[in-house]
């Protein structure tokens, strides 16, 4: 048998193709070019004399030879996933504490199955949330009230790392009966004379008021609840629209309770980083806890895009 020209990243390449369905996403989520994601499949494809995946199909579909290496890939990337972390436990003994604060209402959709399939692998870790709500949440590192917070900014601070989790487009959502129904997208014109209903928190926190309507002088009428179910339940019932995150409204969107809208023709787009103390970015149970949150949330979450490391 001639020697095996496979290797751990055509295993990682493999799988991004599989979960992304397409050329481009897996180039991003890999870091890589698309030339390069290219090569890698057309080496493999070359040395076993098989076609990996079908040719002109949208997404993406296997063909047996790729379902066979797809399968292997899923399981040797577990095990060594598996086998560093009981290395780093025998070298260093790692235990520690992760207190995590957020500053956005919707980031618990993607967090807690993060969080749980984090503790699966390191019990050892105490995982906690960092209650209420922080004006200046990257002073928590500082004070040592918290481990990690996610923010959509990276404000430059000494001693604080920010790490890229991933990009997500923010929708605009309207009533079924709403006149804008029949609009493929929502230009920052179309707010001036609506209620924009929001979370209660200061305009710079929302994107669709700090990037969309206060650069146009926009400014609507405004109403702001606590919860994304009160939000979307006024939506429905035609007391205003809101802009929300995709992925944190998708449930609503298949149950066609309300309708999404791109707003601006490139659509409307923000990014998640977890900002940790410089002092904690090299532990190998942080690493780990941010690869968990970037696979959970791709594998979970509708309408997410990954950030290359130099956004970190």
């Amino acid at each position: 048998m001639h020697r095996s020209v496979l290797e751990l990243r055509h295993l990682h390449t493999l799988l991004a193709l599989v979960e992304t369905g397409s050329l481009s996403r897996a180039a991003a989520r890999t870091h890589l070019t698309q030339s390069a994601v290219s090569h890698q499949i057309k080496l493999l494809e070359n040395h076993y004399g098989v076609t990996l995946f079908a040719r002109k199909t949208q997404p993406l579909h296997l063909t047996p030879a790729g379902q066979r290496l797809h399968a292997l890939a899923e399981t040797a990337i577990e095990q060594v996933r598996d086998a560093e972390r009981d290395i780093f436990r025998i070298a260093r003994g790692e235990g520690g504490k992760l207190r995590i604060a957020v500053e956005c209402h919707t980031c618990f959709d993607w967090l807690m199955p993060s969080m749980d399939n984090f503790r699966a692998y390191w019990p050892e870790i105490e995982l906690d949330l960092v209650s209420g709500f922080h004006a200046d949440p990257v002073a928590l590192l500082l004070d040592d009230r918290a481990e990690l917070v996610v923010v959509s900014e990276k404000r430059p601070r000494q001693g604080v790392t920010y790490h890229p989790l991933f990009g997500f487009e923010i929708v605009a959502l309207v009533a079924h009966q709403h006149a804008f129904g029949v609009k493929s997208i929502l230009l920052p014109g179309d707010f001036a004379k609506e209620t924009l209903i929001t979370y209660p928190v200061a305009d710079e926190m929302l994107d669709i008021v700090r990037q969309v309507l206060k650069p146009a002088g926009i400014e609507p009428k405004r109403r702001t609840a606590e919860l994304t179910a009160a939000i979307l339940q006024l939506v429905a019932s035609q007391r205003g629209i809101a802009a929300l995150p995709i992925w944190s409204v998708q449930s609503y969107l298949e149950r066609e309770y309300v309708r999404a809208k791109r707003i601006g023709k490139k659509g409307l787009w923000s990014e998640l980083y977890a900002a940790v103390p410089d002092a904690l970015s090299t532990q190998a149970y942080l690493r780990d806890f941010l690869a968990t949150v970037r696979a959970t949330s791709f594998n979970v979450l509708r309408g997410v895009t990954p950030l290359s490391a130099s956004d970190g």
